[in-house]
């Protein structure tokens, strides 16, 4: 039985936010509304588009019928520019290969809907062997609720004491924790290192080459 390290996408893997910004802006202006600064989106992102598009929208329109616009208008958009200014971290790739050298699977599990979250794995890390790819679906909630880690562990059944969730923010610590699995919160993301520690993260790491001394060869 192999161990399994579960990723987060944003800001985790991948610098996505402003590939982000600018297709939440985009879809803003082209609705008549005001967009935001690059520096205020990490505290937007995290818990899906829905919720991203909903925060951003002046909140006497935050209402469904505006919100479902505003996403389609998103969608739109971010589909044509997945990886426009969209990069791994520092050392994430060589990461993941000696994870997979090691013998451990790999998955990824985000909030981000899935054609997306599929779209940038593929792009990004061709090479490399992961798993279970699960983003948003429909039926599925959103983390925290635990349902995607399930839902990665019937693609890839492994004990829970094997299991390790990397994320880097207090809503992947808080799914880590409600699946009953080991959390790794990661300070080069999207959120501060005290919302880690709110969060309870049981490990935190500043390098991706720091995880691997977490996660030795089985």
């Amino acid at each position: 039985m192999k161990p399994l390290v579960i990723f987060d996408l944003d800001g985790t893997l991948l610098n996505s936010i402003a590939d982000l910004a600018h297709a939440a802006n985009h879809a803003l202006a082209v609705c008549g509304y005001p967009t935001h600064d690059l520096a205020t989106y990490p505290f937007f992102v995290g818990n899906g588009v829905g919720r991203l598009l909903e925060r951003v929208l002046p909140p006497e329109h935050r209402d469904p019928k505006s919100i479902s616009y505003l996403h389609k208008v998103f969608t739109e958009y971010y589909d044509r520019h997945l990886w426009e200014h969209t990069v791994p971290y520092p050392g994430i790739e060589d990461m993941l290969h000696e994870l997979a050298n090691r013998g451990y699977n790999l998955a990824v599990a985000s909030n981000k809907y899935q054609s997306a979250t599929s779209a940038l794995i593929a792009h990004f890390f061709p090479r490399l062997p992961f798993e279970s790819v699960h983003g948003m679906r429909p039926g599925i909630p959103a983390k925290p609720d635990p349902s995607i880690v399930f839902g990665i562990l019937r693609d890839v059944p492994t004990p829970k004491e094997m299991v390790t969730y990397v994320g880097d923010s207090g809503v992947d610590m808080e799914t880590a924790r409600r699946a009953c699995v080991r959390s790794v919160g990661v300070t080069w993301g999207f959120r501060p290192i005290s919302e880690l520690r709110q969060y309870y993260a049981e490990n935190i790491i500043s390098d991706p080459a720091d995880l691997l001394r977490l996660c030795p060869k089985p």
